[in-house]
């Protein structure tokens, strides 16, 4: 067989082997391994199973990824997001829709020291949820909306979606982050947009709260610049040579804890957690990388990156509808693997045709992640979706139903970003030059 056949035949055993219940990384090492064995040498295969185990492991750089995820776990088990929520809630709870736009508004702030979005989603599902159903919110707004807005964490700095993409295509983090904020923030409003037109057209869906005092508002409003000055510190860090990535994720989550701590919102018991969870779903990103290092390893030897590239170049189709097809494929394999972990296998395989089709590779890591983040809420590895279900004990179908509203708006930050891609790159070519 040639080296193209081998590796064709190996990527379609590895997707069977995921669905046969093998974790997709362990499927992935696998297939590396026997890929390279079979064109190469069994010996050479063996060292290079063991030095990208080594170099993967012991590698500074991906220390970024556990420090970012315990930063976000104990922001989750502290109660900052309750507080965030309060806040929103005296601002703007008094209006129609008005507790699931301060479930947006809280979130959106959240996701500033927290990249995960079924954190995200599970926080508020346990906070706002509960609070929209005291003021008789139809479950299909509180669920959806909840549901939709953990997305936010995949594009919306600390992401680790984005630092995943940016270790693998070694783009600077801390300019994917800046380029995740405008449309990030863009794709909020437009949350908020369809919250305040749905309850316009239906009132009873979201009704409103009671009005609280101009006091009363400023009283929550330390809160909010409290973590506004830690996120503003991580990523100006980061931004102004100060830290590394690493090091900004080590001050960022040593002041989420000193501030848990001071409060008192955090006993020894919380904390246990909140590193038992960081731990596992650190070794998960970890691993998937070191599946997707031998992986790649294999494929670059059968030269079906470069191929493929220079067969896209070669298609006789304008450059747009060749990425709306690459996204519409990681779309749909998102839709059916854990779309973190497709993300990984996939983009060494198309981002050399990015590249060569001219595109910037920073606004393609956020479009991405757009696309990534249509596939966390869309059937049928919709996480989120799954997450918010089991806290609130909500039918799937009422849940979707309240979902797809707002994939309307997704789909239309997605739109927006790739015919206007100085939304992904103004920002980190002002902040960040070079």
């Amino acid at each position: 067989m040639s080296e193209v056949t081998v590796g064709l035949l190996a990527l379609i055993i590895t997707l069977v082997l995921f669905f046969t219940g093998i974790e997709l990384a362990f499927a992935m090492i696998i297939m590396g391994f026997l890929g390279f064995g079979y064109l190469v040498s069994w010996n050479a295969a063996s060292n290079l199973l063991a030095k990208d185990f080594y170099d993967v492991l012991t590698s500074y750089g991906f220390s970024v990824i556990p420090l970012f995820v315990l930063m976000g776990q104990i922001s989750f088990n502290s109660g900052i997001a309750k507080r965030l929520f309060n806040a929103a809630h005296k601002f703007i709870g008094h209006i129609p829709g008005g507790l699931a736009m301060a479930t947006v508004g809280g979130a959106t702030v959240f996701k500033a020291i927290c990249g995960s979005s079924p954190a995200t989603s599970a926080t508020f599902a346990f906070v706002a949820v509960p609070e929209m159903d005291r003021f008789h919110y139809d479950r299909r707004l509180s669920t959806g909306v909840v549901a939709t807005v953990g997305t936010l964490g995949i594009l919306m700095p600390p992401s680790v979606t984005l630092i995943v993409y940016g270790i693998i295509t070694d783009l600077s983090i801390g300019k994917l982050f800046l380029g995740g904020i405008l449309p990030g923030l863009m794709i909020a409003i437009f949350f908020l947009c369809v919250i305040y037109g749905w309850c316009k057209l239906n009132p009873s869906l979201g009704p409103k709260s009671e009005k609280f005092s101009w006091g009363e508002r400023v009283k929550t409003l330390p809160e909010v610049m409290i973590v506004l000055f830690i996120f503003s510190l991580v990523i100006g860090g980061i931004m102004g040579g100060f830290f590394t990535p690493t090091e900004a994720a080590s001050v960022g989550t040593f002041l989420v804890l000193v501030l848990s701590l001071i409060r008192k919102d955090m006993d020894i018991k919380g904390y246990i957690q909140s590193t038992s969870e960081s731990v596992r779903s650190a070794c998960m990103v970890i691993m998937l990388i070191v599946g997707s290092t031998v992986l790649g390893h294999f494929i670059t030897v059968t030269k079906i990156p470069m191929i493929t590239a220079d067969w896209i170049v070669g298609l006789n189709a304008p450059s747009w509808f060749i990425l709306i097809m690459i996204s519409f494929i990681y779309l749909i394999g998102g839709s059916f693997i854990d779309d973190l972990a497709f993300m990984i296998l996939a983009t060494p395989i198309f981002y050399p045709a990015i590249i060569k089709l001219g595109y910037d590779p920073l606004w393609f890591g956020i479009m991405i992640a757009i696309t990534v983040m249509i596939g966390v809420v869309i059937p049928p590895m919709a996480i989120c979706v799954f997450v918010v279900k089991q806290i609130t004990k909500t039918p799937f179908s009422i849940v979707y139903s309240g979902v797809y509203p707002f994939l309307i708006s997704l789909v239309l930050g997605g739109i927006i970003v790739f015919f206007f891609p100085g939304l992904a790159t103004w920002l980190p070519s002002v902040l960040m030059p070079g």
